[in-house]
């Protein structure tokens, strides 16, 4: 399935249209960084890597779930939440990945992942990323040599 922006920024939807679930990938970037954690072995897609996030519950917004997630995840504040940059079915499951800037205020801690890593864009291309996470990549470094 091809990446689509599927909505105007901070509305609220836990599905996104067919049965699938909308799960929020968090794109946090310092210095021409992102931010990357390693999912845990037991976990769907277990020791590849990640933008942070997880699924809506029910009735919360981008923001909400950013700012649940990330706390849960990370031990970081969300300051803000911006428009969604792409959104890409995981294929052989019901999720709805949408990559989405976050921007935090403090220093991340590895509480739920296996590792944290910060990483350029071209260096993401070298790491083991699940399969939504590297179309996202993909799709990022095309469009900065487009």
């Amino acid at each position: 399935m091809a990446p689509s922006a599927s909505r105007s920024p901070g509305s609220v939807r836990t599905e996104a249209g067919g049965g699938h679930v909308r799960v929020l990938a968090a794109v946090v970037s310092r210095n021409d960084r992102y931010l990357v954690c390693r999912r845990p072995a037991h976990k769907r897609h277990g020791g590849l890597w990640e933008f942070p996030g997880g699924k809506l519950e029910p009735g919360e917004s981008d923001a909400e779930a950013a700012r649940r997630e990330l706390r849960e995840e990370l031990g970081v504040h969300v300051a803000m939440v911006g428009e969604e940059h792409m959104a890409v079915h995981d294929e052989g499951s019901p999720f709805w990945i949408a990559f989405v800037p976050v921007h935090v205020v403090g220093e991340p801690a590895c509480l739920e992942h296996s590792a944290l890593a910060w990483a350029t864009m071209d260096e993401l291309r070298e790491y083991a990323l699940a399969p939504s996470d590297r179309r996202f990549v993909e799709w990022m470094l095309a469009r900065e040599s487009a």
